[in-house]
């Protein structure tokens, strides 16, 4: 990355001197605990992709394939929860989550993003359920399949392309997560990589070049977890198009 004093220079050059300006990973050189901050962003994203889909699967199951009451009141709120911006929760539960002791806690993360993220992946997943033929389970049912095996071995394996699709939702929630986790994690150490980057920004000077490097740290393992949930996706789409 080019220093911060060459890029407010005149007659900038559109190739920079590699040899002098390149400095990719010069965060990891400063004095702040950014690789801890990534995997504690791990920790969250994984968590809360791991979590999500765990909930939202049974969930969309029991929508899409069960009838009892309050089922369409029960969808709705579910989707109701996306109505609701993250600003207007921020206070009730910050008090929620003192009085649970979750303040401080990359649990309480994973707990929060979940309740935002799982609805999301639940309507993805239910759609997909919906256009699974039902005479599958009938028959796996006449075979004494219990209805958790019949989830687990049939619905699953054939919903996997909407299950990649929505990790790769749910992941990028709990990694680009920043309200929740600089209201609710005040301990530096316990911090994300998006508050830790945040904070490179200082009142009266900001190292451009750390902030850049920083950022870009932080961005792949994002676009390695997309690339990697693609393959899956594509692949499950695609099984089955030809013949023989």
């Amino acid at each position: 990355m080019t220093p911060t004093n060459d890029l407010y220079q005149g007659q900038q050059k559109i190739v920079p001197d590699i040899s002098r300006t390149f400095n990719l990973f010069s965060v990891l050189t400063t004095d702040t605990p950014f690789l801890r901050w990534m995997a504690n962003s791990a920790v969250v994203a994984f968590g809360t992709t791991f979590l999500s889909l765990i909930l939202a699967t049974m969930a969309a199951y029991a929508l899409s394939r069960y009838k009892f009451v309050g089922k369409g009141p029960m969808g709705f709120l579910f989707f109701a929860t996306q109505m609701l911006p993250e600003a207007l929760l921020v206070v009730p539960l910050y008090s929620l989550f003192a009085a649970l002791g979750l303040l401080n806690q990359l649990g309480g993360l994973v707990l929060v993003n979940t309740a935002f993220a799982m609805p999301v992946a639940l309507f993805i997943l239910k759609s997909a359920i919906d256009n699974i033929p039902f005479e599958l389970e009938e028959s796996a049912r006449v075979d004494g399949c219990s209805p958790l095996s019949i989830l687990q071995v049939m619905v699953v394996p054939l919903v996997a392309p909407s299950m990649a699709a929505a990790a790769v939702i749910t992941f990028f929630d709990g990694w680009n997560e920043y309200l929740f986790a600089t209201t609710f994690i005040r301990d530096r150490s316990s911090w994300v990589a998006s508050t830790g980057l945040a904070s490179f920004i200082g009142e009266f000077s900001t190292p451009l070049d750390t902030v850049f490097s920083a950022a870009l740290v932080f961005t792949v393992p994002a676009v390695v977890f997309f690339l990697l949930m693609q393959r899956k996706i594509v692949s499950g789409l695609t099984a089955g198009s030809v013949k023989g």
